[in-house]
């Protein structure tokens, strides 16, 4: 029967033993079914968690955030600030100011306010603007994007006078709306990315599919496992985390089922059944993929440390989309690759007893070149890296709200129409928060503060009473920053707030997070590494290998983002954000990497065949695998939000870099010229092969 088979590529039959087994794949789907079923509805619900106002970003310890917070609890809760803006290029006419004073009482006696805002003309006589405040609509966001539609409607330009409805509500508001529009558009754009690339890697109408479907489902459980950190925890849940999250569980999936199916592919041309198949290609692939999985939720975990509420929240949600991608890509991937069976493969099906056609590939000549000349090669590579990381100092500044978009919205039109037509104040107020027992003698410690222009006192309640502060320099100016920074200085017991003490404090605390997890993440890599591949040297190159990427990655978009795509800020949280995810997904790959060299070097073969091996067999895999998580991340630089471009372009960049230059260039050159150097102190850095007995024991009994 055995010969039989051999002959005809069929696998023998089974007996009654076999039954369970048989029947383990089938289990596993129904039990995903159920899973699916019960996550469904609660993956539904996301997004009516996810929120993008300023204090689910800010820090939780900054003055900004003590301000929000304090006004939450002021008579009204939560203020919605927002300014109308008429203006008409040739300068306003008396009917334009009578439109605007009526629609601005509409507008009051609509939403209930106290009085009809006053209208601040500029000196040109071309922009009327009203300060519009309400209470109305609290915390809750559609309430709030309700009430900025409404006022939208109310305030109607024509015959060229245009009006424009801008301030902080309307920008959250845009922001919130833009956000939600990502989910669909970012879903359809991903999986049609990762669908093209999968049928032009495994060149077969069915196979693609497999692993495609099971990432959307993959998707599906995280977003339900999401909401539930959401409610048990009160995990924040931004729009930029959850575009994050599904990027990671289609592209780290995928990247899983590339390695999983390359070493099943193998496996089936060895062994007469596909459930035997994939227990081997389990076994020998498992280790690695939950290892490289395990680095990086363990790096995304450390974003826990941040005090940034936007990138604490991020941490464990993108830490949910990989696991789930592992725990998917895992169980139902196998389980549905086992049901299908060698048919999947069509047309390129793996005959069982068949001997692969050696090839002579492209990673068996860059692996062939890198072990003539290795050290010329690390110093070459390193020279080059070094390079591109000088581009680091043609980084732009710190993005202001107004560039924050690509596409401007009209709180960001409406912010460039005040800063032409009132050049010579700020058109958006301080909010200085202060005892109410003192609230006098802050106001006229305020009004003389260098660089303040008005001070007027608001709500009272809780102990604490509102100041609304206007500086004479215009936002985000270094002016209006020395004025904040004179005032939280000068007014002992207050607390200095509004959008743009909020950027500064935004930007002060990414400085002082990527302090902190730059060195977190480091080491919790590290020792992961130093576990996995029982050496030191293997694992410190390897990390330095990923930090220089991180360099080079933020040099080329210093000489790309501004003069090629227009890109005129940075945003604060780019080299915090960027350096977590490419440490981790960059490790990702030197653990496939090197795992198959480890498992090469304890067969008995030399360093440079174990290297050249490795990156034979693995290289096709990882490049394969670096190009779907680069084109998934490059999903990212087509939506409108800036932040989302920047570490779309960077994180894409890196990956590639990674994956063409550094894993199969740099670190096969490495592994060759330090030869068995690579895994001291661990037993296969000992020397020749007899050294090796206690290894392959160990690894025997695990």
């Amino acid at each position: 029967m055995r010969a039989e088979a051999e002959e005809t590529g069929t696998p023998p039959r089974q007996g009654r033993a076999g039954r369970p087994r048989r029947a383990l794949p089938w289990l596993i789907v129904a039990f995903w079914v159920v899973l699916i079923a019960v996550a469904m509805p609660f993956a539904g619900k996301l997004g009516d968690v996810q929120r993008d106002r300023a204090v689910d970003y800010l820090p939780s310890g900054a003055d900004s955030t003590q301000v929000a917070r304090i006004q939450d609890a002021l008579p009204g809760g939560e203020s919605t600030d927002l300014v109308l803006v008429y203006h008409r290029d040739g300068g306003l006419t008396t009917a334009d100011r009578s439109t605007a004073g009526e629609q601005v009482a509409a507008v009051a006696r609509e939403h209930s306010l106290p009085a009809a805002p006053e209208g601040v003309p500029s000196d040109d006589g071309t922009t009327l603007m009203f300060p519009v405040s309400s209470t109305g609509p609290g915390q809750d966001q559609e309430a709030r994007t309700a009430f900025v539609t409404d006022v939208r409607e109310r305030a109607e330009g024509g015959g060229g006078l245009s009006v424009e409805v801008g301030g902080p509500g309307a920008l959250t508001s845009d922001a919130q709306e833009v956000y939600t529009s990502l989910d669909g558009p970012l879903l359809y754009t991903t999986v049609g990315v990762v669908a093209l690339l999968l049928i032009l890697i495994y060149r077969s109408p069915f196979l693609w599919l497999v692993p495609l479907v099971v990432a959307g489902l993959a998707d599906v459980l995280s977003m339900a496992v999401v909401y539930g950190l959401n409610q048990g925890f009160g995990t924040t849940v931004s729009g930029q985390s959850s575009a994050v999250m599904t990027i990671l569980v289609f592209g780290a999936g995928t990247d899983y089922a590339l390695l999983l199916v390359a070493r099943y592919r193998e496996e089936l041309a060895r062994l007469a059944r596909p459930m035997d198949a994939m227990a081997a290609a389990l076994r020998g692939c498992g280790p690695a993929v939950l290892a490289s999985s395990g680095t990086v939720a363990a790096g995304m975990l450390c974003l826990l440390a941040a005090d940034l509420n936007s990138s604490r929240g991020m941490g464990p949600i993108a830490a949910v989309g990989v696991l789930c991608a592992l725990l998917a890509m895992t169980t139902l991937l196998p389980a549905l690759l086992v049901l299908l069976g060698r048919r999947v493969f069509w047309p390129l099906t793996p005959a069982y007893g068949s001997v692969p056609r050696q090839r002579r590939s492209v990673f068996t000549a860059m692996g062939s070149s890198a072990g003539r000349r290795p050290v010329a090669v690390l110093v070459t590579g390193g020279v080059l890296l070094g390079a591109l990381a000088l581009g680091v100092f043609s980084l732009p500044g710190d993005l202001k709200q107004e560039d924050s978009f690509t596409s401007k919205p009209e709180s960001i039109t409406a912010m460039e129409t005040l800063a032409a037509a009132f050049p010579e104040r700020s058109t958006q107020p301080i909010t200085v928060i202060t005892p109410t027992g003192q609230a006098d003698g802050t106001l006229a410690k305020a009004r003389a503060t260098e660089g303040v222009a008005d001070a007027e006192r608001g709500r009272s309640g809780g102990g604490w009473t509102e100041l609304a502060v206007t500086a004479q320099a215009p936002p985000e100016s270094a002016g209006e920053r020395a004025t904040i920074d004179a005032l939280r200085a000068g007014l002992d017991g207050s607390h200095v707030g509004g959008p743009s003490a909020q950027q500064a404090d935004l930007e002060e605390t990414n400085a002082r997070d990527l302090k902190i997890i730059v060195p977190l993440v480091v080491l919790f890599v590290l020792l992961i590494l130093v576990a996995l591949l029982r050496s030191l040297v293997a694992p410190l190159l390897l990390v330095a290998a990923v930090v220089a990427v991180w360099g080079a990655s933020l040099g080329i978009a210093g000489l790309v983002l501004e003069p090629l795509l227009g890109v005129e800020g940075t945003d604060p949280g780019l080299p915090l954000l960027s350096f977590v995810f490419l440490v981790a997904l960059g490790v990702d790959y030197g653990i496939f990497l090197m795992h198959r060299m480890r498992e090469e070097s304890l067969a008995g073969a030399g360093p440079t065949a174990a290297a050249l091996t490795a990156l034979r067999t693995t290289g096709g895999v990882i490049a394969s695998a670096g190009l779907v998580l680069a084109a998934t991340f490059a999903v990212l630089t087509s939506m409108p939000m800036t932040s989302l471009v920047e570490m779309g372009f960077v994180i894409a960049v890196g990956v590639l870099l990674d994956t063409f230059l550094v894993r199969t260039y740099l670190v096969t050159a490495a592994s060759v010229a330090l030869g068995r150097r690579m895994w001291w102190p661990g037993p296969l850095g000992r020397g020749p092969a007899e050294n090796l007995t206690d290894e392959r024991e160990l690894v025997a009994s695990r």
